[in-house]
């Protein structure tokens, strides 16, 4: 079976996989924080990562998701929606991205808190949360 490798926040976790697994299941899987606002149904960019390793191991990204993509913060173009990308047969890589990380910790307030208050005491800034783009 393949492996895929979560990397966030200094951390790597590693965890087996059936083929036809997408990424955010694994990610829920081996609790590596990739957020999912929209509850992985390809609707939003929560759950954007950077593949690092393993690209053509991944299923073919459908128009939907590259239109998701679109919307996402600081795509490359090693960039995938972990709700839509499925692994093959080989071990996959992959950088959970700034957007993805801040809104898992979004979604789980007790873990963001309890990361506000390591930033504070190591001296380092406290990001804010996700503007929330239905009150603009």
């Amino acid at each position: 079976m393949p492996k895929v490798t979560f990397r966030f926040e200094g951390q790597e976790i590693t965890t087996e996989v059936a083929p036809g697994t997408n990424l955010l299941d694994a990610a829920q899987a081996c609790g590596a924080r990739e957020g999912h606002a929209c509850g992985g149904v390809c609707a939003c960019s929560t759950c954007h990562v950077y593949v690092v390793k393993g690209y053509a191991s991944l299923s073919e990204a459908s128009d939907r998701e590259q239109d998701i993509l679109d919307k996402a913060f600081d795509v490359k173009h090693h960039s995938r929606l972990g709700c839509q990308a499925e692994v093959l047969d080989e071990d996959v890589t992959v950088e959970i991205s700034a957007e993805s990380l801040q809104s898992w910790y979004d979604e789980n307030p007790v873990e963001r808190r309890a990361r506000d208050e390591r930033l504070k005491a190591e001296g380092r800034a406290v990001p804010g949360p996700a503007r929330d783009l239905r009150k603009l």
